[in-house]
């Protein structure tokens, strides 16, 4: 009979038992299941509900059910529903009717949400540590490459020279909102819903407070609808692994544009490509593509459960048990992605000099030479006409702004002196830009030690 069978005349119709059963999936709270469990048994002690022994049955016997799970000496059964009342089934069967008092107080409704938050909040720490070092490893490359100069682009056309320090610098400050993100979802998340029971909350002179500083809470919810009916802290978790994930993405996208043969700025490591089976010179970038593509399944997860919670009346629905696959699917998918993206990008080959020469293509010079006649009392936009009539005769010529002759350029204005040529070199036109949040080395080291600073202030 199941646990809660007492009701029931009849069996439960086996398709309804399969689809029904979340086991093969929600397994993986089995530690976070066990710990809840402990922390439960240890305050049903402090109120009277368990003498000593029966304390000590139950958490050895919850500690013998984990070291048989971690050794894969356990086997769940789908009839049992969950993990949930797997391990009860298991420890009842262990020191026989003490496991039938553990879940005294206590609702699979305020425990779900319980072992969500734990599971959550450890994966949290971990994709912590990985965006961590994914930062750092593009602070070190940043640091390397402060006077490796290259076109800055917008709609993918050339546009200003920048350095690639400063390109690489961008995505340290996305990252790091990512890592302030996660570490806000991370204290929204860290309050014990244990003791809402089903939703009314339990006649039981419970100590909540004690559960919740035994398993690391910072408190406990305020309302027993909301403890059992909340998962807001999963789609926040969600929403900020997809911007994350939409920032990893974003930078794949730039390696694999990068890294083809019209650009040739970087080389990918061939621990980090693929071959072709019919071509035999391609190196393809499937790491980055993988990346890109896997962000998508990352968006569906978010708007997967936002869906379900939309309509969803208080207070817990079984609709709610379609957030499990979400999450760990969204936690596994990043992960994976922050463990191949940092060493794909720490073995990168810069070819420094083709992003060179490809600066001083395109153009990238046309504002500066502008701003060299507004420097003369020249209006901006009469400026920028001027420049823009030099251009379309270098297009016509096939040659750039600084192989004009002085001569050439007095017949378009006047105010032209030889200082115009050091003016729009393309060492100057960056390191001028030595504003904060510039491309100049002096601004980009500058801003690569604030983010350092950040960095710290974003960890716990």
């Amino acid at each position: 009979m199941k646990l809660w069978g007492g009701r029931f005349e009849k069996d439960t119709a086996k398709l309804v038992e399969d689809f029904h059963s979340s086991i093969s999936f929600d397994q993986r709270l089995y530690k976070h299941d066990i710990a809840g469990s402990i922390a439960h048994a240890k305050m049903l002690n402090r109120i009277g509900v368990l003498n000593d022994q029966e304390l000590e049955q139950i958490v050895s016997g919850l500690k013998s059910i984990l070291e048989d799970i971690e050794q894969g000496k356990i086997q769940f059964r789908v009839d049992a529903e969950d993990i949930h009342m797997n391990i009860e089934l298991l420890l009842t069967e262990r020191i026989g009717d003490t496991g039938k008092k553990l879940h005294t107080a206590r609702s699979r409704n305020d425990q779900v949400a319980l072992d969500l938050r734990l599971f959550l909040r450890d994966e949290i720490d971990n994709l912590k540590d990985l965006l961590v070092k994914l930062i750092e490893t593009l602070l070190k490359l940043s640091t390397e490459h402060l006077e490796t100069w290259m076109p800055g682009y917008t709609h993918l056309q050339k546009a200003q020279p920048i350095t690639f320090a400063h390109h690489l610098v961008a995505y340290v400050q996305m990252f790091l909102r990512d890592l302030g993100r996660l570490k806000d979802a991370r204290k929204r998340l860290n309050v014990s819903p244990l003791g809402s029971g089903a939703l009314a909350g339990t006649t039981f002179p419970l100590e909540r407070e004690f559960v919740a500083a035994e398993l690391g809470f910072d408190g406990v919810s305020l309302n027993s609808l909301d403890g059992v009916s909340d998962r807001d802290f999963a789609l926040e978790f969600l929403a900020a692994a997809a911007i994350l994930a939409m920032h990893l993405s974003r930078l794949c996208e730039e390696l694999i544009i990068w890294s083809s043969g019209e650009f040739t700025f970087v080389t990918v490591d061939d621990a980090y490509a693929t071959g072709s089976s019919i071509i035999p010179q391609k190196q393809n970038p499937d790491v980055a593509e993988l990346i890109r593509g896997k962000t998508g399944r990352v968006y569906g997860n978010l708007l997967t459960l936002l869906t379900v919670m939309k309509g969803l009346p208080l207070a817990y629905n079984k609709d709610m048990q379609e957030d499990k696959e979400c999450v760990f699917d969204t936690v596994d998918t990043v992960k994976k992605s922050l463990l191949v993206i940092e060493p794909m990008l720490a073995t990168l080959k810069v070819n420094a000099d083709v992003m060179e020469r490809e600066a001083k293509r395109g153009f990238t010079n046309a504002t500066d030479l502008a701003d060299y006649l507004v420097k003369k009392n020249i209006p901006f936009r009469e400026a920028h006409a001027l420049v823009g009539k030099l251009v379309l005769e270098c297009t016509k010529r096939g040659c750039a702004l600084e192989d004009l002759t002085l001569e050439e350029l007095r017949q378009i204005s006047p105010v032209f002196e030889q200082d115009v040529y050091q003016a729009i070199s393309l060492e100057n036109c960056i390191k001028k830009r030595n504003v904060i949040g510039g491309p100049a080395p002096e601004a980009v080291e500058q801003a690569i030690n604030k983010s350092k600073e950040i960095l710290e202030t974003l960890k716990w």
